[in-house]
């Protein structure tokens, strides 16, 4: 009886410890991890969304470039973190392709993360450097065709939304050329700037300051209508490639097992934070539509990965792209 009495008494001071933690988070830095690199716009992204989140939640957030294989490095790193709501995991739409991408994902995206909110959605521009020959979209695919074993095409490497958007332009092309994987979108941009690639695929985060400053040459973009901070640009279907449309969705997640109290939380800053006039404004200017409040919700991710996983899985098999 006695024993039972104490056991009763524990579990009663452990939920009143767990309690008292969550009535206090955050008490600390929360860390964001962020699978690609410095620059890039994923990272542009968490770096907005992490400032405006850290007043409602009254601490600083820090950003953690983890780059490297898709993704998949700084999955693994998040997924195994303590789930206490101080190490936090931002994705985009990569978190929905790396099941059907790699062959021995090290964490199961739906199993091993709590959601916290979707964060917005970011079209993509198909873009090249600025001497590239073709002055349009309907000499571009005339000159890949023609040229399909001298171009080459940039990418933030396996799984990312540049690889994803690049192979749908070759689908759509029906045309192969040379790809080249970079550890992020950031250094792949360099490149192009500097002239050593020749085009990209690549989201209006990290696109639309080059592109209004003449920097790299555009062809158009990849959602069913124009972005409005780039009015001037066609999107792929006025251009030539009837169908094509892929946008890249963004997610806040936290280690599975993190408390519900602390999610919660989470969950009402992020709203809070895609309220901000600040944040609203950047995102505008990079082309990015922000979440609305229904949709920055666990719920609202958990359903949107859910989706997502089932309809890229089929494209990406039909692909025969994989990793180990």
């Amino acid at each position: 009886m006695m024993n039972k009495v104490v056991r009763v008494l524990l579990c009663f001071a452990f939920f009143g410890v767990s309690l008292a933690n969550a009535e206090q988070y955050p008490s600390k830095v929360i860390t964001i991890i962020v699978p690609y690199s410095a620059g890039g716009p994923t990272d542009t992204v968490a770096r907005l969304v992490g400032k405006a989140m850290s007043g409602p939640l009254k601490t600083q957030m820090i950003i953690e470039n983890v780059e490297g294989a898709g993704g998949t490095i700084a999955g693994t790193k998040a997924a195994g973190s303590a789930p206490d709501g101080y190490t936090l995991f931002l994705h985009h739409i990569g978190m929905s392709t790396a099941p059907a991408l790699y062959r021995k994902l090290p964490f199961d995206p739906q199993k091993d993360f709590e959601p916290i909110g979707l964060i917005g959605d970011v079209p993509m521009t198909l873009v090249a450097r600025k001497d590239f020959p073709a002055k349009d979209m309907k000499e571009l695919i005339a000159y890949v065709k023609a040229n399909k074993d001298k171009v080459n095409l940039a990418n933030a490497g396996l799984g990312a939304a540049s690889h994803l958007c690049g192979m749908l332009f070759m689908s759509a092309l029906q045309t192969e050329f040379t790809t080249i994987p970079y550890k992020g979108t950031g250094p792949a941009m360099n490149d192009l700037l500097g002239g050593q690639v020749d085009f990209m695929c690549d989201q209006t985060t990290n696109t639309t300051s080059h592109i209004k400053a003449g920097k790299v040459k555009v062809y158009g973009v990849t959602t069913r209508k124009r972005v409005a901070s780039l009015p001037d640009v066609p999107t792929l279907q006025e251009s030539g490639l009837p169908g094509f449309e892929v946008a890249v969705w963004n997610g806040l997640y936290a280690p599975k097992n993190t408390p519900k109290a602390v999610i919660d939380t989470l969950a009402k800053a992020l709203q809070q934070a895609l309220t901000d006039p600040s944040l609203i404004q950047r995102f505008a200017e990079l082309g990015t539509d922000v979440a609305t409040k229904d949709r920055a919700t666990p719920e609202a991710l958990r359903a949107q990965l859910k989706s997502e996983t089932e309809k890229w899985g089929p494209i990406i098999k039909k692909a025969g792209v994989y990793a180990d």
